[in-house]
């Protein structure tokens, strides 16, 4: 009987090498998803963040800081078409080039399997916000196609939750391949599915990248106008 079978990390393939202390012999240990070295590579978001997107505050110049706020979500406050919009965004990680890798990895690549490696820190954060609803930000119909599955509805699946999928879009140009002005000028790509009842419900929206908040805060305002009583959402990077 082989105690220390060989695991092989999700991103770069390598054999994980097995705690072989007693503690690790005599105690039920968490499945190894990834290696130390791909571990140490993911920057978790810590110290002093932005109330609103979670952008961390200590890298930002002063001139570019509105009290607990970063410029930009200050600025989306400042416009009433925006204000309120979205409550709260949460992101586990820094887009560090790192995990934009193993996003693209995951996302254009269709390497599936790696939404199991952030299923834990989903549950733990989703157990805090306590939501009523779990809404993956959805892809046109085309995309969905393209890519052979939503990213952002395998992060709840894989963490143990079912998605609920109250919004559809429009088909268009990729995100990636917009500036940053017409992100935030988007016009409304997202749709509420016909019959859905989200007054007064606690929802939190899901999607894998944070970058100008555009596409959470038009599906947020959206859900805003059906009666529901907040938005926060969760991402992996910022």
């Amino acid at each position: 009987m082989n105690l220390f079978p060989q695991n092989h990390c999700l991103i770069c393939h390598e054999v994980i090498l097995p705690d072989i202390g007693w503690r690790a012999i005599f105690s039920i240990e968490k499945e190894q998803l990834i290696c130390p070295a791909c571990d140490g590579k993911l920057a978790k978001i810590e110290g002093e963040q932005c109330q609103i997107c979670s952008r961390l505050l200590s890298p930002v110049d002063v001139q570019f800081r509105h009290g607990d706020l970063c410029h930009d979500c200050f600025r989306w406050e400042e416009d009433p078409n925006w204000k309120g919009a979205l409550d709260k965004n949460h992101s586990l990680f820094l887009y560090n080039d790192f995990l934009k890798e193993v996003i693209a990895k995951y996302k254009f690549r269709g390497d599936y399997v790696l939404a199991k490696i952030f299923s834990e820190l989903i549950k733990e954060k989703l157990k805090e916000l306590t939501p009523d609803l779990l809404v993956p930000i959805p892809l046109s119909e085309e995309r969905q196609y393209e890519r052979g599955f939503n990213q952002a509805a395998a992060l709840l699946t894989e963490s143990g939750f079912t998605p609920d999928n109250l919004l559809s879009r429009v088909h268009s140009e990729k995100q990636s391949k917009k500036s940053r002005v017409e992100r935030i000028h988007l016009s409304q790509v997202f749709q509420v599915i016909p019959e859905i009842n989200v007054i007064g419900k606690k929802v939190v929206l899901i999607d894998d990248i944070y970058t100008t908040g555009s596409t959470i805060r038009h599906a947020a305002k959206l859900l805003k106008e059906a009666g529901a009583a907040s938005i926060q959402s969760l991402t992996l990077a910022r």
